[in-house]
């Protein structure tokens, strides 16, 4: 069994009215898997409903084979399920520092190994530990935000547009770090719109159009997959 095992799941804002229908994915540790589609097909839902953060109607979602389905929100963190949401992932009126010792809200003891860990990985951040948050440009801030669900040890983690909004010579940074962090035996999931680039640095992918899976496969087979190619990627068949 993959490390995330998501069957089925059905899911929504208002109970009664789903925005997922019976969407089912897999993810292993030391793998990143996207998930691509129109606006409006359930991607980031997704996210929210493995977090605990919306209405799961139907459906399981196992992590490392243990059932995570109905746990809330703050039970999924301790569980090792980190996530970043697209916006409101930091806390500007904090310091970096602030901000990553709130991330560590659920451990118990010591942080500080797992701080100057979290400093070696993105070290931009090390120097700017006593600063606002709000100071931070907007690759410093994602980075920020990735340290700072870092903090409780995840085994995955999900991010929703990571490089939303970012230079393109940041994306790259964004994208090498978090396949450094696949490599070292975390499981990534993420949304992006930016889906060429994000498939080229991950595993596979999936699509869901409708809050339905409509495509999966390698993410090099679905960057070369006509259908995909032209309703989701931009490009023309030739």
């Amino acid at each position: 069994m993959s490390h995330l095992q998501v069957n089925d799941l059905v899911a929504g804002y208002v109970r009664g009215l789903p925005v997922v229908h019976g969407v089912s994915i897999a993810v292993d540790r030391r793998e990143i898997v996207t998930l691509i589609g129109p606006n409006g097909a359930g991607k980031s839902t997704v996210l929210k409903a493995i977090a605990g953060l919306v209405s799961r109607e139907g459906g399981h979602v196992r992590l490392d084979g243990r059932d995570v389905t109905a746990l809330p929100a703050h039970e999924v963190v301790s569980s090792g399920i980190g996530f970043v949401p697209q916006t409101g992932n930091v806390f500007t009126t904090l310091t970096v520092h602030e901000n990553l010792k709130v991330g560590a809200h659920v451990i118990r003891g010591a942080l500080n190994e797992r701080l100057e860990r979290a400093y070696a990985l993105f070290a931009p951040l090390a120097a700017r530990r006593a600063l606002r948050a709000r100071t931070l440009s907007g690759g410093e801030r994602q980075m920020l935000a990735i340290a700072r669900a870092l903090m409780t040890d995840p085994t995955l983690l999900m991010l929703d547009e990571p490089t939303a909004g970012l230079a393109p010579r940041v994306v790259e940074e964004v994208f090498r770090q978090l396949r450094g962090l696949a490599e070292s035996g975390i499981a990534v999931l993420m949304v992006e719109q930016n889906a060429k680039a994000a498939l080229r640095v991950s595993d596979r992918g999936y699509v869901l159009t409708e809050g339905r899976n409509r495509f999966t496969g390698p993410a090099g087979a679905l960057l070369d997959e006509p259908l995909v190619a032209e309703a989701f990627l931009g490009s023309r068949r030739r």
